[in-house]
């Protein structure tokens, strides 16, 4: 009896203390990159950043020849910094809707774009391309977004053979003059209702838009993915001091777990980069942690 008890209070204890140090375990925190060249791959690696975002039409586009993109390949795999995830999808001259769009044509591009993805580990395929998606004078909007939601779950389909993820990502009115907020990405996303087309919530294009922290909640169960940069001048973040910390607890509150991707214009990336991954480590310990 008694060797039972013992074992029975131990085993009680041995939880409690599991349960304490669980609890104790910081959140994780989203990992950093930069949306740019690999040409700055050891400059951002030196710098304590994490990944670096590069452009799907740079590296897997159908017009990059086979010679050049086993290039590409062969020089992903030597890099300190992994692309995990590629911006710049589709070209202004592959229209989503409207008569100039080609159903055969858009797949094409996306199988070959998702294929090249699934060979060098990119994993997420950005989906801005406002000049692919926005509308032309004349296009009615309902219309639209009915071709819109029907191509995306199209391309999705390609995406799910690669084992790949289209991330659609909210833009603003001066760039895109059909999908410019949040809450319209979500309705898409949630229109076409796949598992490999998700979201990338852009915190620059929401604070240019006057959109609220409390407006990422609904699209919380589609996120995968995060831009970033200062609302004034689309600058590096702690540029002008902007505060990103009720964002970040939005982000953390709908169990965000992706990567955050600075997307900015650099004056002096060198000088730049450092502080601003500092600054942001800062605001996401507070608001994470």
């Amino acid at each position: 009896m008694k060797q039972t008890r013992y074992a029975i209070l131990t085993f009680c204890f041995l939880s409690f203390a599991l349960v304490l140090q669980s609890n104790a375990q910081p959140r994780k925190m989203p990992k950093i990159g930069v949306a740019t060249s690999l040409d700055n791959d050891s400059l951002l690696k030196a710098n304590g950043f994490d990944y670096i975002e590069e452009g799907a039409r740079k590296l897997f586009a159908p017009t990059i020849p086979d010679t050049t993109y086993r290039r590409y390949q062969a020089r992903l795999r030597g890099m300190k910094l992994k692309v995990t995830s590629c911006n710049l999808f589709l070209p202004a001259n592959i229209r989503l809707t409207g008569p100039e769009a080609n159903e055969d044509s858009i797949l094409s591009y996306v199988n070959t774009v998702m294929k090249r993805a699934r060979e060098t580990g990119v994993r997420i395929v950005v989906f801005g391309s406002a000049g692919a998606r926005k509308l032309q004078e004349g296009q009615d909007s309902a219309t639209a977004m009915r071709e819109l939601i029907d191509i995306s779950r199209k391309m999705a389909a390609v995406a799910a053979l690669y084992g790949r993820t289209i991330a659609m990502e909210n833009l603003n009115k001066s760039e895109d003059n059909f999908i410019n907020s949040l809450s319209i990405a979500t309705s898409v996303v949630k229109a076409v209702n796949h598992p490999n087309f998700r979201l990338t919530v852009d915190l620059y294009h929401m604070k240019r838009e006057g959109e609220q922290p409390e407006d990422i909640a609904a699209a919380a169960p589609y996120l995968v993915h995060c831009h970033i940069a200062e609302k004034e001048g689309r600058r590096a973040p702690g540029t002008s001091g902007e505060d990103f910390r009720p964002y970040f607890a939005a982000l953390k509150k709908a169990g965000y777990k992706g990567n955050i991707t600075i997307e900015c214009g650099w004056k002096d990336m060198p000088n730049e980069c450092a502080p601003a991954l500092q600054y942001l480590r800062r605001q996401l310990e507070e608001s994470y942690l």
